[in-house]
């Protein structure tokens, strides 16, 4: 189960050098906004990612610059490192993923930044890439292809909500894993661990972190508490003991009425706790 993805600034190796010791479900290893000389992190990135042999550590990823930004070329160098996935920015045409997946190598996922209404129209139709696995929402990015300001983003505002949940539905009807926004205002944690609350109850099971203080609230927001992963054992080995026998619903004295949806949901969160 990935809760936290933290953004780790691919331009200063004191940062990539802490990465084994990093408490994130996932590393995101930046080579885009806010790195200035993107050839010398490049090199950079090479450099730290052999040396700390970061795949036998945790879950690392690299993200790229958008394909007008020599994206592709990127992708190339970074394939012989072997990474967990690569992310790419600012895609607009479903062509420019195709384009993508011919030069990026065998079994490295391909990750998307959502952040232009271009691809925001078209996350169902996604479907058809396998290797793209995981969408992050650049909710920033996004409202500025809108032609919609930044300070919509409020915890209260319905626009924000039918944004969130569109993204959520389409990435599942895509059969991908949608990764809540990164919260900007780092030091507001208290906000940030909000908007954790609200995008678990929309179903979300991660978001995106800029800081270890906030990956330490979204391991917690998202954690699956003891007491739902005892519950789900429980309904997994009793409707499929009654299952055995014919039975596929029934009444339960701890837990009421369980069939075939109530044993599904169980073996989600099993899954989710990465529990077989």
């Amino acid at each position: 189960m990935k809760r936290s993805y933290l953004m780790v600034a691919g331009d200063k190796e004191k940062q990539l050098r802490k990465i084994p010791e990093l408490l994130c479900d996932v590393v995101m290893i930046n080579l885009e906004d806010g790195v200035s000389d993107k050839k010398t992190a490049l090199e950079l990135i090479i450099k730290i990612y052999k040396e700390l042999d970061f795949n036998q550590n945790k879950k690392v990823l690299i993200r790229v610059n958008s394909l007008d930004d020599d994206g592709l070329e990127e992708i190339k160098r970074f394939n012989e490192l072997k990474p967990f996935a690569i992310r790419v920015a600012k895609i607009k045409k479903l062509q420019e993923i195709e384009q993508v997946l011919e030069v990026l190598g065998d079994g490295i996922e391909l990750h998307l930044s959502i952040e232009t209404k271009e691809i925001f129209e078209k996350i169902s139709e996604l479907q058809k890439y396998p290797q793209v696995t995981t969408l992050y929402l650049g909710i920033l990015d996004l409202l500025e292809s809108l032609g919609l300001p930044q300070n919509l983003v409020r915890i209260d505002n319905p626009s924000i909500d039918y944004i969130l949940s569109r993204f959520l539905i389409e990435s599942k009807i895509a059969k991908k894993n949608p990764v809540g926004f990164m919260y900007q205002e780092y030091q507001n944690l208290k906000m940030y661990e909000q908007w954790c609350e609200k995008l678990k109850n929309m179903g979300y099971v991660s978001a995106a972190c800029l800081s270890p203080k906030q990956v330490d609230i979204a391991n917690s927001v998202f954690g699956i508490e003891l007491k739902e992963i005892e519950k789900a054992k429980y309904i997994k080995e009793i409707f499929e003991k009654n299952k055995s026998d014919g039975i596929s619903g029934f009444s339960d004295e701890k837990y009421g009425f369980i069939d075939e949806p109530i044993y599904k949901d169980a073996l989600l969160v099993l899954d989710s706790a990465n529990i077989n």
